[in-house]
């Protein structure tokens, strides 16, 4: 059964952590500018007795909190960036912006790295009773949506003594996450041409824009020869400043995705092949600067079965009636359509959720190994240097959209704070487990060692300096 007294510590403690993850919510940043949402977390952590550890892997903004001593080391992973362009009011069931244009906590990570917090926290509290004994470490960890945080920290061997590591995410469903996600590399293309008068000089300019109009075209016909669970996104992030002056500088950002590390590191090189070919074409030149990369996910069976157990034990958050009437406006703003087919997919994979749910309220049958889900997630580096684990809670209506102003309303609601508290506790009550069962942790070090051999883990960044602090 699980550990009571951690399970009892988050409950008691509800107020503390739903102001936490007020404060995070309420002061949106954008991934590596989280000077004030990190603190939030760390400055708790270290008033709670930890030691903590800031401006780790070369960014200001991560850290670490260590508690207890000796062996299992356990990791939590928490998170706390935000998205661009998702302000948006408090429990307003309406598309209504606080800030024109302002950031918005669309993935609930104002809730993530609460919970992860908070289970450390719990933990500690049975280090103290002599219930377990080990070492728990917070990982805060900025930057995950634009996968980077964790990959800097794996690259500065920041996990080099941990045994295993668990983790939550906000979700519609209360699950463990056994699928995985797309590996990925982030790049920006910068090419360099000849400015001219537009119109009475054409002859003399050389577009930097029409290399990156030209290497799109290119990429665009890739998507023809390349496997189809490959995805490829860009953005121009520069195109020039006026009709009239041909551009001696555009650029274009580009994510490119695919279910395996090595499927990705084949496609970039064609990627950074159609970029030569395009210079070529326009008597330019540029340059490429790979802001990151990270892996696919690994999941780890033997957490994972524990984490379920737990989950199923404690039992999923009951939601009042004033709960379900935000829920079914949420829901209202994306459709009865939207509703229906999210409703479908999650029985296909077991749930039993009846037509018309607003909030789910059971814990789902495990599923999803082998599957791999359209995202990418900078967890996937810790999966394979760490055995893995992560679960998923219930923190918005089904059909809330992550990523979306429905979901910032959901997740700094009560909805989002149940979700969160779950998550607390049934990653304290796994890490409980293992600090009191030393066999557990084996034998999830043995499925990772079977899992991993013969592909050892290279990083995505060994060649890249610093993180991408400036953009």
């Amino acid at each position: 059964m699980p550990l009571q007294t951690v399970v009892d510590f988050v409950q008691e403690k509800a107020p503390l952590f739903q102001e936490l993850s007020d404060r995070i919510w309420e002061s949106p940043e954008l991934g590596l500018h989280e000077v004030r949402s990190s603190a939030v977390l760390a400055d708790a952590l270290e008033a709670d007795g930890f030691h903590v550890e800031r401006g780790v892997a070369w960014m200001p903004t991560a850290f670490t909190a260590t508690y207890g001593e000796g062996r299992p080391v356990i990791g939590l992973l928490g998170e706390f960036d935000a998205l661009p362009s998702l302000s948006q009011a408090r429990g307003v069931a309406e598309h209504r912006p606080l800030v024109a244009g302002g950031p918005g906590h669309g993935c609930g990570h104002n809730l993530l790295g609460t919970a992860a917090a908070a289970a450390a926290m719990a933990v500690k509290r049975a280090i103290d009773r002599g219930q377990v004994r080990g070492t728990v470490r917070f990982y805060g960890c900025p930057a995950e949506e634009t996968l980077v945080g964790k990959v800097f920290m794996v690259k500065a061997g920041l996990f080099a003594d941990v045994d295993c590591a668990l983790t939550w995410h906000p979700g519609s469903n209360n699950a463990v996450a056994n699928g995985s996600s797309l590996a990925m590399n982030s790049a920006k293309f910068t090419f360099h041409g000849v400015s001219s008068h537009a119109a009475a000089a054409p002859d003399r300019g050389r577009s930097a824009l029409d290399a990156v109009e030209l290497m799109n075209v290119g990429v665009n016909f890739l998507r023809e020869h390349v496997p189809s669970t490959t995805r490829i996104h860009y953005v121009i992030t520069n195109g020039g400043l006026g009709p009239n002056v041909v551009p001696n500088e555009a650029q274009v950002w580009y994510y490119v995705r695919a279910p395996k590390r090595r499927d990705v590191e084949e496609i970039y090189g064609r990627v950074l092949n159609i970029a030569k070919g395009a210079c070529q074409m326009t008597d330019t030149t540029h340059d490429v600067r790979l802001l990151c990369g990270c892996y696919d996910t690994l999941a780890n069976r033997v957490l994972g079965d524990r984490m379920h157990a737990n989950m199923t034990a404690i039992g999923a958050p009951k939601f009042t009636e004033e709960e379900r009437h935000l829920a079914r406006q949420l829901q209202a703003s994306v459709g009865e359509v939207a509703v229906a087919k999210a409703i479908e997919q999650m029985r296909k994979h077991g749930a039993e959720v009846a037509p018309g749910t607003e909030l789910y309220e059971a814990v789902a049958a495990q599923w999803g190994y082998g599957e791999v889900g359209g995202g990418s997630t900078d967890v996937g580096d810790v999966s394979y240097v760490v055995p893995t684990a992560q679960v998923n809670t219930v923190t918005a209506p089904i059909a809330t959209p992550g990523h979306s102003w429905q979901n910032v309303v959901a997740v700094g609601s009560s909805i989002g704070q149940k979700g969160m508290r779950y998550a607390a506790q049934v990653m304290a009550t796994t890490c409980c487990d293992l600090m009191r069962d030393p066999e557990l942790v084996s034998k999830a070090q043995a499925e990772f060692r079977e899992a991993t051999a013969g592909s050892p883990y290279v990083s995505p960044v060994r060649d890249v300096a610093e993180p991408p602090l400036n953009g």
